[in-house]
């Protein structure tokens, strides 16, 4: 019994023994698995369970200040190659994907052969190329060496509109122009690493699916603009017409408002489509609102007035004798048409844009002072507009001027400005001498919807006294309403401006060209309240080039069109003569001997869409409207507001009617208009 429970013991410590040993074995072995081999274990039960893959997170949209988009991104797939697995399927693979994806199969040998794991072969393709590669991929057991990423594609849905503004996108999302260049650090996407469970056939986990979150890092913010889109295409639709019209090397307009400095419209022309901006020439892709500088001409007058009235130096009612040219330092300074415009007061040099007024009243002021309030109303600086490339202009130094510097500058020459520069005097004019910074970003909102940043109303300073700035709007309102800004006439509407014809330096900085003017008209409105300030710049116009003749028309248009849509009242009531310009107006710099003036016609506009079927019931006769420049869509839309039946021909923008502007016939008429596209 005793030798019983002596075996029975040992037995008990033997097997107690070999337990602790196993329990000993197996924790040396979980701790070897998990501090030794732990890293590639994991690895390899997360190959075996999920798949690694990058997101990419869209690059934030650019929107106008009412939240319609002008830049989105959408996700697309772009197809690579791991040339290590390719093996000697590679002239295979070449033939089979080159037809679908129109590339040449020597470029994606070229792909293969770069070597290493990973090489792009196209980007960003199309629907219908990712599944028909993505078919052939399975069919021919391609998986092991073809594959897709996500990318995301930059669309601009409304082409040319802001492209200028907007810019464009590079294949590896960095912003290259214009506002996706100068917030690319914001609205860039982001691409960063997840992990997504799958079953053994590599199909997603419900789970893995769920525990997916939205993107919430500090990138893919959106930017918010001051442009009005709809504005903008009122500006762009004029700027067209334009071109069309007056054959220039360029156009430019910038509208703001007065009030806020925000710009509500920004064009070019000509222009690029940002969806394929790399089949234009790069020069169109600058934008010269900002990025052009060039001699203002009469434009500037308005400062000049300014600082003396400011000065003390003249009175609105002070009297003149206009001998027709002056002699400065040995330079000839004459007026436009080269007469005498003999006794005159001070508000008629502004009306009749005299330079030999405004050179002696230069003279008077003295360099000193003269580039002092060139400085005051933001030139010769930038003015911080949040967009690349914006230049400084050029003026001179007071202490290297001499007489004849002092004069030419009083009328606008031998100095450089932008348009930017120039509409933001103008809107410092209308906004009680206040200047502006002016701004065309209202916000950058997060990813998530908050607001990150948001622009607001930021005073530079004051530029003359408010009495004067009043006395001044005065007589920038006589330019329009009597002077050679007559065309710019808005019926219903008080406008105020000034004109401009400058002629255009020569490349190499030395002289003026032959024959090279810049047409302008500067101005704003209503008066009495302003809500838009407008510089509308012709570069290089065949035929006339006098702003007031061909600059003012367009900025009529655009105000008028501009007004109805912003539903301000007319501040007086039309009188049956309003907007007609006699046939010898005195045009200041904008008119000249032997040119042809008119009167122009009244502009329809898609705010005549709000007509109501009633009145346009009352006569049973219409005027023939001036279809000319317009589209086919915005021609047949014209003729049916106005009670007329459209027979077209041809195709692009109407170039011919058989019935003039401004003729009466019958309701339902059937006009014939012919479209041309150049």
């Amino acid at each position: 019994m005793q030798n019983l429970k002596l075996k029975l013991r040992v037995n008990v410590i033997r097997l107690v023994s070999i337990f602790l040993l196993a329990i000993f074995i197996i924790i040396c072995r979980y701790g070897y698995l998990q501090l030794v081999q732990g890293a590639a274990l994991a690895e390899r039960m997360r190959f075996q369970v999920g798949l690694d893959y990058l997101v990419q997170s869209p690059r934030g949209s650019i929107i106008d200040c009412f939240g319609r988009e002008l830049a989105a991104s959408t996700m697309t797939k772009s197809l690579f190659v791991d040339p290590l697995h390719v093996g000697d399927r590679k002239l295979k693979i070449a033939h089979d994907i080159a037809p679908v994806i129109r590339v040449s199969e020597q470029d994606i040998i070229d792909d293969i052969d770069v070597g290493g794991g990973f090489s792009w072969i196209k980007r960003r393709l199309d629907q219908s190329e990712y599944e028909a590669i993505r078919k052939i991929i399975r069919d021919n057991s391609y998986s092991d060496c073809l594959g897709f990423r996500d990318e995301a594609k930059r669309f601009y849905p409304n082409d040319f509109l802001a492209a200028n503004v907007l810019g464009f996108v590079g294949t590896d999302d960095k912003g290259l122009d214009g506002i996706e260049q100068a917030f690319d650090k914001y609205i860039k996407g982001e691409v960063t690493e997840s992990f997504l469970y799958t079953d053994s056939r590599q199909r997603p986990i419900l789970d893995s699916i769920f525990d997916r979150h939205a993107y919430s890092g500090d990138r893919c913010k959106s930017i918010q603009l001051t442009i009005d889109s709809a504005i903008q295409f009122i500006v762009e639709q004029e700027l067209d017409r334009a071109m069309a019209e007056n054959n220039p090397v360029a156009v430019t307009c910038v509208a703001m408002n007065p009030k806020t400095g925000e710009i509500l419209a920004m064009a070019n022309r000509p222009s690029y489509n940002p969806n394929r901006f790399w089949d234009y020439d790069p020069e169109v892709w600058k934008n010269r609102a900002v990025s052009f500088i060039y001699e203002p001409g009469s434009t500037f007058k308005t400062v000049t007035a300014g600082a003396a009235l400011q000065e003390g130096i003249v009175s609105p009612n002070e009297i003149f004798v206009d001998p027709g040219y002056v002699m400065v330092s040995g330079m000839r300074i004459q007026n436009w048409n080269g007469a005498s415009f003999g006794t005159v007061t001070f508000a008629d040099v502004v009306k009749q844009s005299l330079n030999t007024g405004f050179a002696l009243i230069g003279l008077e002021l003295g360099g000193d002072k003269l580039v002092k309030y060139a400085h005051l109303f933001g030139f010769g600086d930038v003015t911080g507009i949040e967009l690349p490339g914006e230049e400084y202009g050029l003026l001179y130094t007071p202490d290297e001027m001499v007489d004849s510097d002092i004069a030419t500058m009083a009328i606008g020459q031998s100095i450089a400005v932008t348009p930017i520069q120039l509409v933001t005097a103008m809107s410092a004019v209308a906004n009680d001498g206040v200047l502006l910074k002016p701004h065309i970003v209202k916000k950058i909102i997060n990813a998530n919807g908050t607001v990150y940043s948001e622009t607001a109303v930021e005073p530079v300073r004051k530029t003359i006294d408010s009495a004067v700035d009043k006395t001044l709007v005065g007589l920038l309102e006589q330019v329009v309403a009597t002077g050679g800004g007559q065309k710019a006439k808005v019926r219903g509407y008080r406008i105020a401006g000034k004109t401009g014809t400058a002629q255009k330096v020569n490349e190499g900085g030395l002289g003026y060209g032959e024959g090279r003017y810049i047409a302008s008209f500067l101005g704003f409105g209503p008066v009495e309240d302003p809500q838009i300030a407008l510089l509308v710049m012709i570069d290089e116009p065949s035929g006339v080039f006098y702003g007031g003749q061909i600059a003012a028309p367009v900025a009529g248009r655009i105000l008028s069109q501009v007004f109805r849509y912003l539903k301000i009242e007319p501040s007086e009531t039309p009188n049956d003569n309003e907007g007609e310009i006699p046939e010898n107006v005195g045009e200041g710099d904008s008119s000249g001997a032997g040119v042809h003036t008119y009167t122009p016609q009244n502009i329809d506009t898609p705010a005549d869409d709000n007509i109501s079927d009633s009145a346009q019931e009352i006569s049973t006769t219409v005027t023939v409207p001036d279809f000319y420049g317009k589209s086919i869509r915005e021609a047949a839309r014209l003729a049916n507001n106005s009670g007329l039946k459209l027979e077209s021909s041809g195709s692009g923008f109407a170039v011919e009617q058989n019935i003039l502007p401004g003729e009466v016939v019958d309701r339902d008429t059937t006009i014939k208009i012919t479209f041309s596209p150049h």
